[in-house]
């Protein structure tokens, strides 16, 4: 096993445009020359565990037929997992409760109350989302009738999220009485969520460039935050417009602020905010 104590020359200019261009063709995600040595030190880990010592040869490893795209989904997991929290961005997941909170006042939740949880990682956006709706149903003392679907595009973050079990350090963003309503300490000074919360969500993988990996369903909402931001700016708009079709009447879409500026989709309106960037879609709210 000596070999996979010797450190691999470096990634050539030639050979991080092809390992781009391959990115880039199966996820969308696009890499900036500022993170080569973030790809050079992913494929040169896995590489070491496989015995490869030429970036070309791994090349076409994994891209031959089946059992290059087992290869490739092991790749990607590596590449593509994002280093989240619960409540990252307050203001954005508040914008949802109040979204919610008036259709219940109004008196318009019809059916299920569905939420998409785009590029959801290790699930720490989705728990915190199931964290709200499941407030406002008991606040109006309602039957908690609500779906979240976790989408992202890593085998490994999806399974971790299944797990909804998570350190201290990624919680320190949740209120004390949140904590005490939805997780739970484990004997190792871990956090699990609690089972009213693991019923109402799920998690599918999903690869948002290819809308037909997508759920086959409309949605009231759709939070896709931290991850249109690594597309070029033509499959931004081209993603968003498969969004706003997903959309039920009077959807709510919030991205990440400042991640599209030049959008705008016929059937969508933006909210004007400084603290948020969402939109509605046309129909009643």
């Amino acid at each position: 096993m000596a070999w996979s104590l010797q450190r691999l020359p470096a990634l050539s200019e030639v050979q991080f445009v092809r390992w781009s261009k391959l990115l880039e063709e199966r996820t969308g995600i696009q890499l900036a020359h500022s993170q080569r040595t973030l790809i050079e030190s992913q494929l040169s880990i896995r590489m070491r565990e496989l015995g490869f010592d030429d970036y070309d040869d791994y090349y076409q490893q994994v891209c031959r037929g089946v059992s290059g795209q087992l290869e490739w989904s092991v790749l990607i997991d590596r590449i593509a997992i994002k280093e989240t929290s619960f409540f990252r961005h307050r203001p954005s997941l508040e914008l949802v409760r109040r979204y919610l909170q008036q259709k219940i006042n109004n008196r318009r939740v019809d059916g299920s109350f569905d939420v998409w949880s785009v590029g959801c990682s290790t699930g720490e956006e989705c728990w915190s989302l199931a964290m709200l709706v499941n407030d406002c149903f008991e606040l109006a003392s309602l039957e908690p009738y609500y779906g979240i679907t976790g989408l992202d595009i890593s085998l490994s973050a999806l399974a971790k999220a299944r797990q909804a079990q998570y350190p201290e350090r990624k919680l320190l963003s949740v209120k004390a009485d949140e904590m005490q309503r939805y997780l739970q300490m484990t004997s190792d000074g871990r956090f699990d969520v609690v089972s009213k919360l693991r019923d109402r969500v799920c998690f599918s993988h999903a690869n948002i460039i290819k809308p037909g990996s997508l759920p086959a369903m409309k949605v009231d909402v759709i939070f896709c935050q931290n991850v249109l931001v690594y597309f070029r700016r033509w499959l931004r708009r081209d993603i968003l417009n498969v969004f706003a079709e997903r959309l039920k009447p009077g959807g709510l879409l919030v991205i990440g602020t400042g991640e599209v500026t030049d959008w705008e989709h016929p059937g969508m309106r933006r909210l004007v905010r400084d603290d948020v960037q969402a939109y509605l879609r046309d129909g009643q709210e």
